[in-house]
């Protein structure tokens, strides 16, 4: 099951560790709860992820990501997959999307914090926090 972890899944960037522990959270509840739920809370993890990606995306173009399309790329593909498993929650078919959840969605999660977010808040931390000015929402660095 996975479990936030700070030594093994913290980036050292606040607010895509608030979002990773929220994930990772979202994921655990999905993993333990009865099939009366799941179709709750799939659709909480799937409205997190719509958030969390876009968010992510947000960061790259402020900050000018060089692997933007890669890492985008990568979030729409699992973005597509949790649609179409939520289709099927809808439809009162849970077995193969809590599958997804436990194995599929948990094993993703590991190797994209490790790669790809990791190159992100290394590229972060370089050029600084990248943050969006209330006051007309221009981005910025900071």
């Amino acid at each position: 099951m996975l479990v936030w972890n700070d030594p093994t899944h913290a980036l050292g960037v606040e607010e895509m560790d608030a979002t990773h522990r929220e994930f990772t959270a979202l994921v655990g509840l999905l993993t333990d709860c009865d099939d009366t739920d799941f179709a709750g809370l799939f659709g909480k993890l799937l409205e997190h992820c719509r958030a969390h990606f876009t968010n992510e995306g947000r960061l790259m173009r402020i900050s000018r990501f060089p692997a933007l399309n890669e890492h985008e790329g990568e979030h729409h593909r699992v973005y597509g997959d949790l649609v179409q498993m939520h289709r099927a929650v809808q439809r009162g078919r849970i077995a193969l999307p809590r599958a997804f959840v436990k194995q599929g969605l948990e094993e993703w999660f590991v190797q994209h914090l490790a790669t790809m977010d990791a190159a992100l808040a290394a590229h972060l931390k370089r050029v600084g926090t990248a943050r969006v000015e209330l006051s007309g929402g221009l981005p910025v660095l900071g």
